[in-house]
């Protein structure tokens, strides 16, 4: 599992690597799981079978995520079975790699309106100093141009990032250009700071349901329950936790 934590916590594995089984296939990686209550102190790990997944339960209140609602950032039906909840950071490469996943995950089930991905952010200001302001970048171009032109903004800022704070924040304009916003006035946003809170209370929120890292994600099924994702997992063990939250009804 990857993924970039903070610096307090650079020398501690945030989950326990577990072998996935998928189609025959033996996929590493940690696939997570909560039963959507307050997890207990200390790691349970649960064998993996070919109908569930290797799982670990960890420290944390995933019930203290903020319930999704038509003021977040969706990609695809808001009344989707399933929606990932993803704590992101734009300077991580390995957000960055998880962008990338998350788009496949989307082709294959967005469509059909089975899953929903709900983008917040989560910038580790100790390792990336320039995500805060990519944030709140990504926020203007919502506020000019809805739900469409943040998706688009986000998109070309993960693809033209290098990660690890080699974006020039001279981009930004330039990416507000490219999908077609007025730059004047995207400048004149980014330079108010308006959406500065915005950003701070969804990083709060993160680190409250027990994120330390990122990408850190929650994938929530229709009857609420949730299942904590870590790291830039590949496309079949975000596929395997959807399917076991498909089956929650």
């Amino acid at each position: 599992m990857e993924e970039h934590v903070t610096k307090t916590n650079q020398t501690n594995a945030l989950f326990i690597p577990a072998a996935i089984v998928i189609a025959g296939v033996l996929i590493a990686g940690a696939v997570i799981y909560s039963s959507g209550k307050k997890s207990t102190s200390g790691t349970a790990v649960v064998a993996p079978t070919p109908s569930r997944p290797a799982v670990v339960q960890e420290t944390g209140d995933l019930e203290q995520m903020n319930p999704v609602t038509k003021e977040d950032h969706i990609r695809g039906d808001i009344d989707a079975p399933v929606k990932i909840v993803e704590y992101s950071d734009t300077e991580c490469p390995f957000c960055k790699r998880f962008h990338t996943t998350m788009q496949q995950v989307m082709a294959e089930y967005g469509e059909s309106g089975t899953v929903a991905w709900v983008y917040r952010h989560f910038p580790l200001d100790s390792l990336h100093a320039r995500a805060r302001k990519e944030a709140e970048a990504t926020e203007c171009a919502a506020g000019l141009g809805g739900n469409d032109k943040f998706w688009a903004y986000l998109d070309r800022l993960m693809e033209v990032t290098p990660a690890n704070d080699g974006l020039d924040p001279a981009e930004l304009p330039k990416i507000a250009v490219y999908v077609g916003l007025n730059e004047k006035k995207f400048t004149e946003c980014l330079s108010s700071g308006k959406y500065a809170q915005k950003v701070e209370e969804h990083a709060q929120n993160a680190s409250a349901t027990g994120g330390n890292g990122t990408p850190w994600s929650i994938v929530v099924a229709e009857n609420g329950k949730k299942f904590p994702l870590s790291g830039a997992q590949p496309p079949a063990a975000i596929k395997q936790l959807v399917e076991l939250a498909l089956q929650e009804k």
